[in-house]
């Protein structure tokens, strides 16, 4: 039953792309039809079939080394706070966790080894592979399939940067695909971080990432065909050159890997620190209303009200949608990170095992407010000449983003 609820979500979260298109007679009902299609085999191909599964269970390995590795570093830097041996017995379980010192520190080092990678020239032949296979199975221009498959890989202001001198004359719809896929995904920096926190509640919670990031290319490129119609024949680039890196040698990509994930950490302390500070301050002011059901009134019970309808279209049962509903809604206004952060600190009971892999996939996506603000400042300095194009249609490509996460999380739902 849950599983005809969950396909029946995929259509109606694709209806509510189509009601928000600004062209709906420009949709090609085709077009559609393969997206939908080649999104689906992805995601049954990833997810179900025993060799690459088995291929994907190994990424456990590769990130409990990572995570291994990075524990080491922060624990000789740091000590006992880093994750070091405790030169005291512990009387809370748990306390001696500290989330800046212990789990932050893998985006260093995976901002050195995607460095690393692009300047080995590891990378850039499978992002090429991917945006032909884009480009074949999909229709998009070579420029948006190449954006697109990096995103698998990069952040939504690194990934534009491979089709850097395309971006003026791309088409609004090429623009606003190339906005959906930085929405629709995560950087690599972050997907071990995330995987870390979520290991202890689901089983491969790395490989189901990793396939997250791969599924978002041609889920991305679904709805924003739908929600922004290509209305001409005209299709950006064609053979592209790999990125130059401005990389002297291994040693010098170490070091500005490190300077890049520096920035990128300290961006996310700081985020973190302010946005918790000013959700407490927003239910501290709620609370100050009277009480409804018994409860406070507070920020996530809101944004749960609002999302638990979407959740539910995912294929979550309805008593659990309001608490997936809470965490898409602090997703959504907040960051992903922090919907993580209190996904896993959710009591045991609150989520079934394939709700939580259904809100795995749903959460993974930078479609929140920040991002915004992060997207439009960067492609703007890209494209100076669509600076407000890209302002209109920022707050669409959060729609966007998030719809394809949650279409992510219906199809999961259909297969789990």
């Amino acid at each position: 039953m849950l599983r005809l609820q969950s396909a029946f979500g995929i259509f109606a979260l694709l209806l509510i792309a189509f009601a928000l298109a600004e062209n709906r007679r420009a949709v090609s009902l085709r077009q559609a039809a393969v997206g939908l299609a080649a999104t689906f085999v992805t995601a049954l191909v990833l997810l179900k079939l025993p060799v690459v599964a088995h291929a994907f269970g190994t990424i456990n390995d590769a990130v409990g080394a990572i995570s291994a590795a990075s524990r080491a570093g922060s624990a000789f830097v740091f000590g006992y706070i880093g994750g070091g041996t405790l030169p005291f017995d512990l009387k809370v379980p748990g306390a001696d966790f500290i989330l800046a010192f212990q789990a932050l520190p893998i985006v260093l080092v995976m901002s050195v080894l995607t460095t690393l990678l692009f300047y080995w020239r590891v990378l850039p032949p499978i992002v090429r592979g991917m945006a032909w296979l884009l480009e074949r199975t999909l229709g998009v221009g070579g420029a948006v399939g190449l954006s697109t498959a990096a995103n698998v890989f990069l952040g939504m202001v690194e990934a534009p940067l491979f089709v850097r001198p395309y971006l003026a004359q791309m088409t609004r719809s090429e623009l606003f695909l190339v906005m959906t896929g930085g929405m629709a995904g995560i950087a690599g920096t972050v997907l071990v971080l995330y995987a870390t926190l979520l290991a202890p509640l689901i089983p491969d919670a790395a490989a189901h990432f990793v396939i997250a990031s791969v599924l978002g290319a041609p889920a991305a490129i679904l709805v924003s065909l739908i929600m922004v119609p290509e209305t001409s024949d005209k299709r950006t680039g064609g053979a592209l050159e790999d990125p130059e890196m401005n990389v002297s040698g291994t040693m010098d990509a170490i070091v500005k890997g490190t300077t890049a994930g520096l920035e990128l950490l300290l961006n996310i302390v700081a985020m973190l620190l302010v946005l918790v500070a000013l959700v407490y301050l927003v239910n501290a002011t709620l609370g100050l209303l009277p009480h409804i059901g018994g409860a406070a009134i507070s920020l996530q019970r809101l944004l749960g009200l609002v999302m638990a309808p979407v959740c539910w279209l995912m294929g979550l049962p309805w008593d659990q949608a309001i608490i997936a509903g809470s965490l898409m809604g602090t997703k959504t206004v907040l960051n992903e990170l922090i919907a993580y952060v209190d996904f896993s600190k959710l009591p045991p009971d609150a989520l079934d095992p394939r709700s939580r892999l259904i809100m795995l996939y749903a959460m993974c996506g930078f479609a929140n407010f920040a991002s915004l603000g992060i997207m439009i400042g960067g492609l703007g300095v890209m494209a100076p000449e669509r600076r407000e194009e890209i302002n209109a249609l920022g707050l669409k490509s959060i729609v966007s983003g998030t719809l394809t996460t949650c279409l992510m999380g219906a199809m999961v739902g259909v297969l789990a």
